[in-house]
């Protein structure tokens, strides 16, 4: 007998234990084994499906992020906008009040320097009425000192109103 070469009897029993071995697998081992292999490829399958999903509603959420960071730009656009027409409209509008104000205390001073000046140019007047006065008041006591020639201005004098002399 060789070692390469087995007797028949010992073949015989060498592969009825693996037919043995290969029912009992067969019969319990290949269900237990199929199936924790349909488990995990299942498994692997709903992940394969969930990762899709998530994928899917990622990708959706991140349009929906987009679309709600353009339309948050685009009103804040307008906000900015239309705070930039207020401050313009507030400002014009204080212009327009600060024109107005200084229009009327300009008008206020004008008329205060009208009624100064009127006041003024009345007390020059009479100021002048006043020297004019003293001033013929002297001249006269000096001409008319004495009585011929009192009489000589009364003459004059009615002579230039007309008036006959008596």
């Amino acid at each position: 007998m060789s070692l390469l070469t087995p007797e028949l009897g010992l073949l015989f029993w060498m592969l009825v234990a693996f037919g043995v071995v290969v029912f009992v697998l067969v019969v319990f081992g290949f269900p237990i084994i199929l199936n924790g292999v349909e488990k995990r490829k299942n498994y692997i399958d709903e992940s394969l499906l969930i990762a899709k999903q998530a994928r899917e509603e990622l990708s959706r959420v991140k349009a929906d992020s987009e679309s709600l960071i353009n339309e948050t730009r685009k009103e804040q656009a307008k906000i900015m906008a239309e705070a930039a027409k207020s401050r313009d409209l507030i400002v014009d509008g204080a212009k327009e009040k600060a024109i107005e104000e200084a229009a009327k205390i300009l008008e206020g001073a004008r008329h205060q320097i009208a009624l100064e000046k009127e006041d003024a140019i009345r007390q020059i007047r009479r100021e002048v009425a006043s020297l004019s006065v003293d001033i013929a008041e002297k001249v006269l006591r000096e001409r008319l000192d004495k009585k011929n020639s009192q009489m000589d201005m009364i003459d004059r004098l009615l002579d230039e109103i007309n008036i006959p002399k008596s």
